[in-house]
């Protein structure tokens, strides 16, 4: 997802933590089998349901990529890949690696750039041509070879945080973290805890943690800028998003995204928490 020019800071996070009653062994499911695309949907801006436009979402050596190889131009295919079951408190963790070259046509925030979105809306309520699923997104960036570029950042289409007790309009809001540069594999955590708090964690340290994600951010600073959504394709439901503004998102959905430059992922997996 995008991040505009003024990215708020974070501040500085306390270290999540939650606890396994002893005795009991953590029961983490894979999200991912290695072989296939089994459990997931394809919703790509302009494209009908499952349509893998241009052979985007590929499975290669146990890893689901992100791959522009078909294209000569990207054109504004915008397109994520949703696990078809929604979850409401839980632990996601994964390995990412960002590759290669950015596709041509690709904008300049979107290189070494994607994200894991969370709480999402489903595959199939997006509009034909919206860009980015409503959602609270575990943004990823990869170093450019100089200077700082934090990832394990959160971006908010359509929705809002509260950072201390204060609700955060801005779209994109920085982590903590260090910067990765080249093309390693980075290990990132997600801790969701329902409509009460996420907590981001990447290579194991907690770099970023919010409360309260809830519905009303707009697709950028501008709350109830109806222009903005209809730039990111958002032509016919956003009225309908617009009337929840404030209501607390309490489960949904998690996708992975695809905006123009090659990513990987592997392992892929679950561990869902009691609902106290």
């Amino acid at each position: 997802m995008f991040c505009l020019a003024s990215c708020a800071p974070a501040p500085e996070s306390e270290t999540a933590t939650t606890t396994t009653p002893v005795g009991e062994e953590e029961q983490w499911i894979s999200l991912f089998n290695g072989k296939d695309l089994t459990g997931w949907d394809i919703k790509m801006a302009g494209r009908p349901l499952n349509e893998n436009f241009r052979n985007t979402w590929r499975v290669e050596d146990s890893m689901l990529r992100v791959s522009y190889d078909d294209y000569e131009n990207f054109d504004d295919a915008y397109g994520h890949l949703y696990y078809q079951q929604p979850y409401s408190h839980y632990k996601l963790r994964f390995e990412y690696r960002f590759t290669g070259e950015q596709t041509p046509g690709g904008a300049n925030w979107n290189v070494r750039n994607s994200g894991v979105m969370l709480h999402s809306q489903s595959a199939e309520s997006n509009d034909m041509g919206q860009h980015f699923p409503v959602s609270v997104e575990l943004q990823l960036l990869g170093g450019l070879g100089e200077g700082e570029r934090t990832t394990g950042n959160v971006c908010t289409p359509g929705t809002a945080v509260v950072m201390g007790d204060t609700i955060n309009y801005n779209h994109c809001i920085n982590s903590n973290s260090a910067t990765y540069h080249g093309d390693g594999w980075v290990k990132a955590e997600a801790i969701v805890l329902g409509g009460e708090a996420m907590h981001f964690l990447i290579e194991g340290d907690t770099v970023l943690s919010f409360q309260q994600p809830q519905i009303g951010g707009g697709f950028t600073s501008r709350r109830d800028d109806a222009a903005a959504w209809k730039r990111f394709g958002v032509e016919d439901s956003y009225p309908q998003w617009l009337d929840r503004e404030g209501e607390i998102l309490t489960e949904g959905y998690i996708a992975l995204q695809a905006e123009s430059h090659p990513i990987d992922f592997r392992n892929i997996e679950l561990l869902e928490l009691p609902q106290e």
